[in-house]
C-alpha cells in the first residue's frame, strides 16, 4: 500500500466516525429534553400532591379544592407516565 492510500483510508474512517458521533449527539439531545420535561412534571406533581394534602388537613370543610388539587396532580403524573414510555 502506498502512503496516499493509507491516508485516504484513515481520512474516510475519521469522517465516518465524526458522522456517527454527530448522529449520536442529536439523539441524545432529544432524549435529554424529554428527561428534563419529565423531571419538571414530577416536581410539579409532588408540589401539587403536597398542596392537596395540606389543604386536606388545613381546610377540612373544603373537599372540592382537595379533590381538584389531587386530580390535577394525578393528571400531571399520567402525562409524565406516558412520556416515559412514548419516547
Amino acid at each position: 500500500m502506498k502512503a496516499d492510500e493509507v491516508d485516504k483510508i484513515i481520512s474516510e474512517a475519521l469522517e465516518k466516525d465524526r458522522q456517527q458521533r454527530s448522529y449520536r449527539r442529536s439523539g441524545r439531545s432529544k432524549k435529554d429534553s424529554i428527561q428534563t420535561v419529565r423531571k419538571v412534571l414530577n416536581i410539579i406533581f409532588m408540589i401539587g400532591f403536597l398542596a392537596a394534602i395540606i389543604v386536606y388537613f388545613a381546610i377540612p370543610e373544603n373537599r372540592i379544592l382537595f379533590f381538584c388539587l389531587g386530580f390535577g396532580a394525578m393528571l400531571i403524573k399520567i402525562v409524565e407516565f406516558f412520556l416515559r414510555f412514548m419516547f
